[in-house]
């Protein structure tokens, strides 16, 4: 079994493949995390885990990178070459082909494809 940390995981993909920075790899853990832990507390009859679609993931991580970085939100999501959702496809499928994620069986990396505009989600919230 390989025992690499996700730290070297993430390095072993970017030198590979430079699209995007390494950050990126790992707020997509934690957005997994929010979005998991948001999805629990809105289905209290499911107090344990469940799977997580492409679809709920791209608004977790919406929600969560608003949270966390706010009217800059979508500079940082850019800065590490995030410009639409199928970069998050990208991403989710990158650590799911070295089983730091995984996926069901109805899962397609097109799911993460155009679920919604960049502008309108991280910067329209903060037009005055």
């Amino acid at each position: 079994m390989d025992m690499r940390s996700l730290r070297e995981e993430v390095e072993a993909i970017c030198a590979k493949d430079s699209r995007y920075d390494p950050a990126a790899y790992f707020f997509m853990r934690e957005a997994l995390d929010y979005t998991s832990r948001a999805i629990r507390s809105e289905d209290v009859a499911t107090p344990v885990p469940r799977h997580v679609s492409g679809v709920e993931l791209c608004n977790g991580i919406r929600d969560y990178a608003l949270e966390e970085f706010g009217p800059l939100a979508l500079l940082v999501l850019n800065t590490w070459g995030l410009y639409r959702t199928s970069d998050f496809g990208e991403l989710v499928y990158a650590l799911i082909a070295i089983g730091k994620f995984s996926a069901s069986e109805s899962d397609k990396q097109s799911d993460f494809d155009n679920v919604y505009d960049f502008d309108e989600a991280f910067a329209e919230p903060y037009k005055v």
